[in-house]
């Protein structure tokens, strides 16, 4: 192999292993710990539930906690059992497949099956009128 044939090579593996950091750095997906605004404190307490599916961090459940309304708990709300989106029934205080039935306890844990994975979490907050999440 000539000179010219390794430069080339080298060139061709030094792009081909930094285009996935590239890919990485210009993506739009929350890194664990970044809050990102999914909604409003007056759009929760609207109707009880805050439900964001379109944020970067994931799809997102806001409640007030049923023990202390000053608390927020935000849920991934795709069941883990068939991927259906729970819904917050304020009368069970528990969180409601609609597709198999599974419940999920304020503590996400399962509280009725077929699901055996709790619900997924998010770290929040509120920032003036603004609710954040981010990854746990």
């Amino acid at each position: 192999m000539n000179r010219r044939d390794f430069m080339t090579w080298v060139g061709v593996g030094f792009l081909g292993s930094s285009l996935p950091v590239a890919i990485a750095a210009c993506s739009s997906k929350s890194v664990s710990g970044e809050f990102e605004a999914v909604g409003s404190l007056s759009e929760l307490d609207a109707s009880g539930q805050l439900l964001n599916e379109n944020a970067h961090v994931g799809p997102v459940l806001v409640i007030r906690d049923p023990n202390n309304s000053a608390t927020l708990l935000a849920v991934n709300p795709m069941c883990p059992h068939a991927g259906c989106t729970v819904s917050w029934q304020a009368d069970k205080t528990r969180f409601v497949c609609p597709c198999h039935g599974s419940e999920f306890a304020v503590d996400r844990a399962v509280a009725r099956g077929p699901a055996r994975e709790p619900l997924g979490e998010y770290a929040v907050k509120v920032e003036g009128e603004q609710i954040l999440a981010a990854k746990a």
